[in-house]
């Protein structure tokens, strides 16, 4: 059954276009008797341009292997994303351990203000003009990256919180002329 759940993940994937993108190879070493042995972590993003993007860190003896699991995992990770004209809808702060990322929308043309980190993962969903602070003494890329994408799950849209509040989008917006009024006149 599991299998089966793989394939289909699997099949459903493959029909897409993906984009990769490697952010950061790490070589680690252990020493043990008789010399060094080396190992590779590596960070990568997956993402479709459409508003769908993953991260994923894999580790292996080989740099090769390494990647190859990191997106595998990244494609496991993959989450929707609201794009609206090429932004985000509103500001938000993403968190993860240390690290807080700013993320503001921004006006056409202005394009993606970010660390690398940021950046790939921006681009690799679809985003084209953003603005991003990374607050926090620490830029270790692992914990940008997850901070990133934490941001950019928990951004909703105007539609989403219309039907949380039960208004409909005029209201939340503050265009319904009518009953703006007659919530003034009480």
């Amino acid at each position: 059954m599991v299998e089966k759940k793989q394939k289909q993940l699997n099949s459903q994937v493959e029909e897409q276009e993906l984009f990769e993108r490697v952010v950061k190879i790490n070589r680690l070493a252990k020493v043990v008797t008789g010399g060094r042995r080396f190992s590779f972590s590596a960070i990568v993003v997956v993402g479709d341009k459409k508003g769908r993007v993953g991260v994923g860190l894999g580790k292996a003896k080989q740099v090769p292997d390494a990647i190859r699991k990191g997106k595998e995992k990244a494609i496991k990770n993959m989450v929707k994303i609201p794009v609206v004209k090429g932004t985000i809808p509103h500001e938000i702060v993403g968190k993860h351990d240390a690290v807080r990322v700013l993320l503001k929308p921004a006006a056409p043309g202005t394009g993606i203000i970010a660390s690398n980190v940021v950046r790939a993962i921006c681009e690799l969903a679809g985003i084209e003009n953003i603005l991003t602070k990374i607050i926090s003494r620490s830029s270790n890329p692992h914990n940008v990256a997850y901070a990133t994408i934490d941001g950019l799950t928990r951004i909703k849209t105007v539609e989403e919180y219309a039907k949380l509040r039960d208004l409909s989008i005029p209201e939340m917006l503050g265009l319904d002329s009518k009953k703006s009024n007659e919530k003034e006149d009480k």
